[in-house]
């Protein structure tokens, strides 16, 4: 099936193209989200009419991503983790855990939008990207200490 991208989506395409996708998943996930409209020609004069109304959208979206980066970048965060004999701590920190202390500091980022290559699984700093729009990327700063460490910011 044939369909007009409203919005970015991950693995289809950007705003604003036309994409092939199976009709089942555009029927039952991409339209009642309102994510598409099928690419009828009528459709299609409706997209081209409407196209800098979607366009200024796009860019207000970027900008508020950029300024969520902003406070990100310039903000660190801590994980405490419990800690066993000889430094190791049990367990890890896992995207999941990310999105939850990236909560609790007043910032809504789902967990697939945390670039994690693999799970944190020692004491440290490091440098965590975070996916806020397909354009725009946060690098923050996350320290990994023991739950029994005072943390001075």
């Amino acid at each position: 099936m044939k369909v007009i991208l409203k919005c970015d989506i991950a693995n289809i395409g950007r705003q604003g193209e036309v994409k092939s996708v199976a009709s089942g998943f555009a029927r039952n996930y991409l339209v009642p989200k309102n994510l598409v409209m099928e690419a009828s020609a009528q459709n299609l004069k409706i997209w081209e009419r409407g196209k800098a109304k979607f366009e200024k959208q796009r860019e207000e979206l970027i900008n508020e991503a950029k300024k969520i980066a902003f406070k990100m970048e310039t903000s660190k965060f801590v994980a405490r983790v419990k800690m066993g004999e000889g430094g190791k701590i049990f367990g890890s920190v896992t995207a999941l855990n990310l999105a939850k202390i990236f909560h609790d500091n007043g910032f809504e980022i789902k967990k697939h939008d945390i670039l994690l290559s693999d799970s944190i699984k020692e004491i440290g700093d490091y440098e965590i990207s975070v996916r806020l729009h397909p354009e725009v990327i946060a690098k923050t700063k996350l320290s990994v200490i023991s739950e029994k460490e005072q943390f001075w910011s």
